[in-house]
């Protein structure tokens, strides 16, 4: 069985909260509480749940954008969490990232040329002038804008194209992995399938690995292998793309998909309207987070939190949920096979 290129065990990031005269810590906001996974190569796995559940503070921490409160970031067998930043510093390389806005990602005073020539410089990865010119053409050319295009200043581009030249940034260090942070969210519709397509062809071309993390479950659906929902700093159900979308596991992911328009004339998908708001990072509710709003909770989910674990009518293999109602006969657990059946006609 091959390696993983990223593995994550148990990431959190917890921020102080801070208050009073002398600036004392007086609580914290667990924006990831426990999150673990892994990517291999050439695989896409998505990240995805409502705004607030952590899911770009964990693409920021894989990134070590911040320091980590607690866990385990592995990256192509090295493990980089605890790594000093002057040993981390040349595999960075290895994972890139192509940031939500298109506009204020790019240097505003730096033409294309130099911020595509940046990182290929700070890794050394250009053996003379020559060289160099010819993988920023290449660049160019992988991300289907002209060559000549390279001699202009950002705000000259179109939000696409901006966010275009950040992908030929993320490919410039030659990564194994890039980190898609709602990266196509910004973009109008059209737009925004031109991207999702270059997104795919690199992948294929290229081998590479990303992590995608949006909140759109259709841009989700077109590209991804598999699926890992958050919710409230938690990861609540992960899945290969059909099983998720075919017959979810878990209440929380079942409202997601209900949100998500059909599109079909005539076809009606259910709407689950989940009541109440969702609660505070700061004080998370005991038991199963989401047991304040989930329609089927029961005295069970009030007090013990669920392991992901795997589930046995899933419709694939590494399907896994944190839900105690898969405990419970199949007569009663809402989230058995009859009903996923019926959501994988519609959707």
């Amino acid at each position: 069985m091959s390696t993983p290129i990223l593995q994550v065990n148990d990431l959190k990031k917890h921020f102080p909260i801070k208050a009073g005269f002398l600036g004392g810590t007086t609580g914290y906001v667990y924006a990831v509480d426990g999150v673990s996974f892994d990517i291999m190569k050439g695989e896409t796995l998505s990240l995805v749940g409502e705004s607030g559940c952590g899911k770009s503070t964990v693409g920021k921490a894989l990134l070590r954008l911040f320091p980590l409160t607690g866990g385990q970031v592995i990256l192509g067998g090295d493990r980089i969490d605890d790594m000093p930043n002057g040993t981390l510093r040349p595999l960075r390389r290895k994972m890139q990232v192509v940031f939500q806005d298109p506009f204020s990602s790019l240097n505003p005073r730096m033409k294309v040329r130099d911020i595509l020539a940046e990182p290929i410089r700070n890794f050394g990865l250009a053996k003379d002038s020559a060289d160099l010119e010819k993988r920023l053409e290449g660049l160019m050319d992988k991300v289907r804008l002209p060559r000549d295009a390279i001699n202009r200043w950002p705000h000259e581009f179109s939000g696409g194209q901006r966010q275009r030249i950040g992908i030929a940034r993320a490919l410039a260090g030659e990564p194994d992995l890039i980190i898609c942070d709602e990266a196509v969210s910004a973009l109008d519709v059209s737009v925004k399938a031109q991207i999702v397509n270059l997104l795919q062809d690199l992948q294929t071309e290229l081998g590479l690995a990303m992590l995608f993390i949006s909140h759109d479950l259709a841009i989700v659906e077109h590209m991804t292998h598999r699926v890992a929902v958050m919710y409230l700093g938690k990861i609540v159900e992960v899945a290969p793309k059909r099983s998720l979308f075919g017959a979810p596991k878990h209440p929380y992911t079942e409202a997601l998909l209900s949100a998500v328009p059909v599109p079909m004339p005539g076809a009606q998908r259910e709407r689950i309207i989940l009541k109440g708001d969702v609660p505070s990072p700061i004080n998370p509710p005991k038991g199963c987070r989401f047991h304040t709003r989930c329609p089927y909770a029961f005295d069970r989910c009030r007090t013990e939190e669920p392991q992901l674990r795997p589930v046995a009518d899933a419709l694939a293999e590494g399907h896994i949920a944190a839900c105690h109602l898969h405990d419970r006969p199949a007569a009663e657990n809402p989230l058995a096979g009859a009903k996923g059946a019926q959501l994988l006609a519609l959707g």
